[in-house]
């Protein structure tokens, strides 16, 4: 790893100064900047503020084609080939540590349930990184100066402790909320479907390269609860602030940068539909229509920004929040395990949980409003059909991730729906599998990153065309 001594920074509440005056005590000579005990809400509450970020990229949108680039096209040509993800370890990934491996103030709420967030957290940044690099530091990263170099873990053997993580998280999880938590509220009910769900969408990734260890992780996961409304989603909470305000605002708004319009993929798939999402997801041009931008145009390109949908309105204020993981993702990966085989009901079940997660979605983005929702479901492409199930569940899926481009990305390699092309003589007209290791690595950790790039499961070199683990061919 990159050779950073990072300062943590943790925010402690403020000394009570006393006007009058009193004998020492041993209490005066501790050095508040050297506590007895660690603020585990306040570290996690920093590492939380990093989720945005695995939605809100300019990179991420672009791989499964929701937005195109008005100009500037080259992340829609994947020009970008090597990523760092130094960042992940050196932030939030070393807070979360910093948190499990410290004493914990018990007056933030229960203890263990302070470490099952930590927990639940730290797998759901590492299953982010895996799924984008396959092989990465695991097992020995994390240590500090303990260790600069450290090895890459197999992507399959990072799952399967990322399994355990989650195992460990939820039967930990007691009466009693935790504080400073700015995703939940602290609220441990939620945290606990949040690490279930996440178990269960990890679960299925498996459906290619090892379905029965899938069927077994999904089943536990969904039998310990995952979520179940829309209001246990796990969505990043922007504020009215420039602190802390939404990616996209910034883009637009504060920069003047329209360059992200609504993709012809996925306005000419949502539109003949009538799907009432679509105008949630894009503005109208100023001929007052839905016009969806050939997506990966050349850089040379000259496009008229008012001839097509810019990516919508509502999604790019200052306060926009941001979705990770939602109650209607829960209901497709219901609906297509039970399509598997891998839960009870065959296409009674798959039908229900797919009806519910298309409602759901809805709900979701069109602020509870299902006014249009009969009008969609009378196109036959959206009734659920047991011949082209499996199609139909990842197609929706792929619509309903909209802007959370790296999960809708892993979801399209697993499932090859919907039937994207790729960018125009773009990456020998291929779709990104992967993205590239930092650069850095190859001189800061030469021996392991040699390893990890000789042992990729399906060969290939360290570029955007090798498969993680779980993307069999």
């Amino acid at each position: 790893m990159k050779k950073i001594h990072l300062f943590i920074p943790i925010l402690f509440a403020g000394l009570l100064l006393l006007g009058s005056c009193k004998k020492f005590t041993e209490e005066d000579n501790t050095d508040p900047n050297r506590p007895t005990k660690a603020s585990g809400t306040q570290l996690i509450a920093n590492a939380e503020m990093f989720l945005a970020d695995m939605s809100s990229s300019p990179f991420g949108v672009h791989y499964p084609q929701h937005l195109s680039n008005t100009s500037f096209t080259d992340n829609s040509r994947y020009t970008t080939i090597y990523f760092n993800f130094y960042g992940w370890y050196a932030g939030p990934l070393m807070n979360l540590e910093t948190a499990l491996n410290s004493t914990l103030d018990a007056n933030e709420g229960p203890i263990v349930n302070q470490q099952a967030v930590a927990k639940i957290l730290k797998a759901f940044i590492f299953w982010h990184m895996t799924d984008r690099w396959g092989d990465i530091p695991y097992t020995e990263a994390l240590k500090g100066a303990a260790n600069f170099t450290p090895k890459y873990d197999k992507q399959q053997d990072i799952y399967n402790n990322l399994f355990q993580l989650l195992d460990e998280a939820n039967a930990a999880i007691v009466t009693g909320n935790i504080k400073n938590d700015i995703m939940y509220g602290g609220d441990m009910t939620k945290w606990k479907k949040m690490g279930n769900t996440i178990h269960m969408l990890m679960a299925l990734r498996l459906s290619k390269v090892d379905p029965v260890k899938g069927a077994a992780e999904f089943i536990k996961a969904n039998n310990n609860g995952v979520m179940a409304a829309n209001t246990d989603n796990f969505a990043y909470p922007h504020l009215a602030d420039p602190a802390n305000e939404n990616y996209w605002y910034n883009q637009f708004t504060r920069l003047g940068r329209n360059w992200f319009a609504v993709s012809k993929p996925l306005v000419d798939y949502m539109k003949p539909l009538d799907d009432p999402r679509l105008p949630v997801f894009a503005n109208k041009n100023t001929a007052g229509n839905y016009v969806g931008l050939d997506y990966g145009l050349p850089g040379s390109t000259t496009v008229v920004i008012n001839n097509y949908s810019l990516l919508g309105s509502g999604l790019r204020l200052q306060n926009s929040p941001v979705y990770l993981v939602t109650y209607a993702q829960a209901l497709f990966a219901k609906a297509e395990a039970a399509k598997l085989g891998w839960i009870a009901g065959a296409d009674v079940t798959a039908k229900t949980n797919y009806d519910l997660a298309l409602e759901q979605s809805i709900r979701q983005w069109n602020n509870n409003d299902i006014s249009g929702l009969p009008l969609f479901k009378s196109h036959v492409e959206v009734q659920y059909d047991p011949l082209t199930a499996i199609k139909q569940i990842a197609t929706q899926r792929w619509v309903h991730l909209f802007l959370n481009g790296y999960e809708a990305w892993a979801e399209w390699r697993r499932t090859g729906y919907p039937a994207l092309v790729a960018a125009p003589g773009a990456n020998g007209n291929q779709i990104p599998r992967r993205e590239g290791y930092p650069v850095q690595e190859r001189s800061n950790n030469t021996a392991n990153y040699n390893a990890a790039v000789g042992s990729f499961p399906y060969g290939g070199n360290d570029d955007l065309n090798a498969r993680v683990w779980w993307d069999k061919p």
